[in-house]
């Protein structure tokens, strides 16, 4: 792949044009960032009673004093609410939600956290599916493909008059935002040079904080979920609009260039080079011109060459990278709502727990921004893990016998590591996973923390019971993930590697600069000159 580094030096580097393009990258995932964190308002629980007693406390499910002609529902004397349910100041700003739309409280109270299974297990397939697409049809293709899909799925939700034609919607479009997400932050990150990934793959996650902030301000603009979700629905078609043009999302020449494309990527690789001020087709002595190297690679692959994932099976450490990264994002995902839980122990208000999860993920951000490159990926990944570990051990130990302000304190920080783990083995993952692969090394390892977040919404189904048990299994996970992370190598400042060769000689290198890298010490003493003759002749 020699080749392939050459060229993209050639067209200017990091330059002028690339500069901007990931630059620009960021608006979108605003957009995104809003219409992924839809799924919060959508399923918050208001305060409700049922319509015969207005009086009666709020959020309470238990039979009213009905006549006796009026059947039970149960052997424990529960009856369904036949009257109506009226419902408190809106949780989330929203007059009208699908939860009060339908009355899915109570007996019918599980169908909220199946639709929060649903649109998880969309996001999960979504990532698995379009990282493949990704990397068989190119990053541009998908996102595009992924835009168009959330915005015709968000007007079909918009309009939506069933509840199992929500779910499916739910499925479909959460997969499609996820997609769209992916291919961005693939193709982001194969535009910017080493020096400059972080900087820019951090600066679009505090875009997104933004959608998620602004989010329940728009939410109180519309207050009915049908109008936020056309007006979702509407954010992506703008994007489509602007960042569906190749001016503003061009295909990434580095995937071009992997795959064996090179006719595809003069295009871009010649406005690259104009853009930052060299000729493509100058040459000088010591190095040819672009439009040289160009011919060189179109010469040597007339046929595109794609990879599937399944190729990991005959790697020897780029496997083992993926399934400890996978492991560590899944981790992360599911053990977030433990820390939740130990924060807000009783039915919290929707503001405090949402605004908190946004801010903490922005501190998290700013968090790898000044020590990702400073320390190193690996070493900021095991001081999160190792966080991570100690504050959810102690609450696990010592929740009852722990202060409150204590508890607060390990809650608050559990979460930001929790929080740092995600973002930055989003990151590690991207950097160690070849191009050829990488869309859909990234989707398995983000698919997996959506699967560690769904195993709280499926506790939920079964009334909260072993809510207990999954904190000690992902606490004691955690634990095997702190272990597992010294096996990582280190991906700061490297080159992304092209192909599975060189990603498998991505070896792990000393966690501290000093460690030298073999043992220097003599086997003989300097002392004993001739020890060595003497044993060569007795051998």
């Amino acid at each position: 792949m020699e080749h392939e580094a050459r060229v993209l030096r050639l067209a200017g580097g990091f330059g002028r044009a690339r500069c901007l393009l990931a630059a620009a990258s960021w608006l979108p995932c605003v957009a995104l960032g809003l219409a992924l964190g839809s799924e919060l308002l959508l399923t918050a629980l208001p305060a409700h009673h049922c319509g015969s007693d207005p009086a009666r406390a709020p959020s309470t499910c238990l039979p009213l004093s009905y006549p006796e002609s009026v059947p039970r529902a149960g052997s424990d004397g529960a009856r369904p609410c036949s009257r109506g349910w009226y419902y408190a100041q809106p949780a989330a700003d929203l007059l009208r939600s699908p939860v009060t739309q339908r009355n899915l409280v109570c007996e019918d109270g599980w169908k909220v956290p199946l639709e929060q299974v649903d649109h998880l297990l969309g996001r999960l397939l979504g990532c698995v599916l379009l990282g493949l697409g990704c990397d068989w049809f190119g990053r541009r293709a998908v996102f595009v493909g992924s835009l168009v899909l959330a915005t015709g799925l968000g007007v079909g939700e918009a309009l939506v008059a069933s509840f199992p034609a929500l779910l499916t919607l739910r499925l479909l479009r959460g997969g499609a935002l996820a997609g769209a997400s992916l291919a961005l932050y693939v193709a982001r990150l194969e535009l910017c040079d080493p020096p400059n990934r972080l900087a820019f793959s951090m600066g679009a996650g505090l875009f997104s904080v933004v959608g998620t902030l602004l989010l329940p301000g728009l939410a109180l603009l519309a207050q009915d979920w049908q109008l936020l979700q056309g007006l979702s629905a509407l954010a992506t078609g703008l994007l489509l609009l602007f960042w569906g043009f190749p001016a503003m999302f061009p295909e990434s020449p580095c995937w071009l260039l992997a795959t064996g494309q090179p006719a595809r990527a003069r295009r871009i690789l010649w406005h690259f080079a104009k853009a930052s001020g060299v000729d493509p087709e100058n040459s000088t002595e010591e190095e040819s011109s672009l439009a040289m190297e160009l011919d060189v690679l179109c010469a040597g692959h007339p046929q595109p060459r794609h990879h599937s994932v399944l190729e990991l099976r005959h790697t020897h450490v780029t496997w083992r990278n993926a399934l400890i990264l996978g492991f560590s994002s899944l981790i992360s995902g599911g053990i977030r709502a433990s820390f939740l839980h130990s924060l807000v122990p009783s039915e919290p208000s929707f503001y405090w727990p949402y605004f908190l999860a946004a801010g903490l993920e922005a501190a998290a951000t700013v968090f790898l921004l000044l020590t990702a490159d400073l320390w190193g990926r690996r070493s900021v990944l095991l001081l999160s893990t190792l966080v991570l570990v100690l504050a959810s051990q102690l609450l696990l130990a010592g929740a009852q016998y722990l202060p409150s302000w204590m508890v607060l304190f390990l809650s608050v920080l559990g979460l930001l590591a929790s929080q740092t783990v995600s973002a930055l083995s989003s990151l590690f993952s991207a950097e160690i996973f070849p191009t050829v692969i990488r869309g859909a090394g990234l989707g398995l390892v983000l698919g997996a923390g959506f699967l560690g977040q769904a195993a709280v919404p499926l506790t939920t189904m079964h009334g909260r019971h072993g809510f207990f048990l999954q904190h000690v299994l992902f606490a004691s996970f955690a634990l095997l993930a702190l272990l597992c992370v010294l096996l990582l190598p280190e991906s700061r400042g490297r080159t992304l590697p092209q192909s599975l060769q060189e990603a498998d000689r991505l070896c792990r290198s000393p966690l501290l600069r000093g460690c030298p890298r073999q043992d220097l010490l003599p086997l003989l003493p300097a002392s004993l000159p001739g020890a060595g003759t003497q044993l060569a002749q007795e051998g």
